[in-house]
């Protein structure tokens, strides 16, 4: 019998806390209040804890959250705002979205976040923020981007979508800069039945403001204090999400655990030693593995092989942000940013879902054995 290996088991997730999620979403819909319902304030609450924040907002998505954030601290027209060409369109869509520009700063070829020592060299009488990512739930360098922030006066928008829960020295993501902004994309570590998002700050100011700009800039009701935007989230999704945190660091412990079974397969297959497969570099604090990244050695054939011994895999991110199209505008061109070019070429994301057994990873690990083995 052929073991399909998917890149996420959602079905497996969700039949095993079936039960609970079931009643959470009927309690919703027996009310009917779909919109700002009880669910949503609880699920702020519980989240801001998690977090270690003292506020929480729920959004509608985790672009939404990049997006209110920028709106917040009034960044747009004439603005610069720091972040990578490396990671999911989002970072910089939503700089480009609130009418400032994104200004990119190269990656680190080991962690894939921004390179600290990069920031300020990108620096302007424009810049306004650094936006780092905390890319593929590893932390960027929070206590270096915090320094360069505060020497400049700058704010930090961390963009934490993929990294709930990954903390280092500095703190836990989302609670160190003055905002943090996750999503809750199903395929996140926290991920709902749809979008849904949130924004995290400590500033009981930019709290209430972005409170009333998620909500059309309006209070009291009908009376607009400033344009904002339809971004709440909805109640059906903070019923859902409730439920999950309860079992997240459960589900982080699982995806830290693949990681290591991995990491000891490839050195045992003998895969790492020759450069073959270069596996992730947890580093110093908590790493929550929302992906597994590899480096690989002809990276589109092993992506390709996976696939036709189903085995699903996939490139994140096949063309830095700097290199599309529509950030043509921004001037930029192949080899100004060399790591995250070398990145896009190289890596590759592995199944590491909590669910994934000693099985499911041992025939991954055979399947990338035999690709190298072949003659080519």
């Amino acid at each position: 019998m052929v073991m399909k290996i998917p890149l996420l088991d959602l079905p497996a997730q969700y039949a095993a806390i079936k039960g609970e999620l079931d009643q959470a979403v009927a309690e919703v819909t027996a009310t009917q209040q779909f919109i700002m319902g009880p669910q949503v304030a609880a699920c702020e609450k519980a989240l801001a804890q998690y977090c270690r924040c003292a506020h929480a907002l729920g959004v509608s998505s985790g672009t939404d959250a990049l997006l209110l954030a920028l709106m917040a601290e009034g960044i747009g027209a004439g603005d610069e705002v720091i972040t990578t060409p490396y990671t999911f369109f989002a970072t910089a869509g939503s700089i480009a979205r609130a009418g400032a520009t994104p200004v990119f700063a190269d990656i680190d070829p080991v962690t894939y976040n921004i390179n600290a020592a990069e920031i300020e060299k990108k620096i302007t009488p424009r810049t306004k923020a650094i936006m780092p990512v905390h890319l593929y739930g590893q932390m960027a360098d929070m206590a270096a981007i915090q320094k360069i922030a505060r020497q400049h006066g700058l704010r930090v928008i961390e963009d934490a979508a993929q990294a709930i829960g990954a903390e280092d020295a500095s703190g836990r993501a989302g609670a160190i800069g003055d905002y943090g902004c996750f999503s809750f994309f199903p395929t996140k570590n926290l991920g709902a039945f749809g979008d849904g998002g949130l924004v995290t700050t400590q500033d009981p100011e930019r709290a209430e403001k972005m409170s009333v700009l998620r909500v059309h800039g309006m209070k009291p009701k009908y009376y607009h204090k400033a344009i904002g935007g339809n971004f709440r989230l909805d109640t059906l999704q903070a019923a859902v999400l409730i439920v999950k945190l309860k079992y997240l660091d459960r589900w982080t412990a699982l995806r830290q655990a693949n990681a290591q079974r991995y990491d000891e397969l490839f050195t045992a297959a003998g895969l790492t030693g020759d450069g073959k497969i270069i596996p992730p570099a947890a580093g110093k604090g908590r790493h929550v593995f929302n992906q597994y990244i590899i480096r690989a050695t002809r990276r589109d054939g092993l992506h390709t092989w996976l696939k036709e011994h189903d085995v699903i895999t996939e490139i994140y991110y096949p063309l830095p942000l700097h290199l599309q199209e529509c950030f043509r505008y921004l001037g930029h061109k192949g080899g100004d940013f060399p790591e995250s070019e070398r990145a896009a070429r190289a890596t590759l994301a592995l199944p590491i879902y909590p669910e994934l057994n000693d099985a499911q990873a041992a025939r991954v690990v055979e399947v990338i054995g035999n690709f190298y083995q072949r003659k080519f």
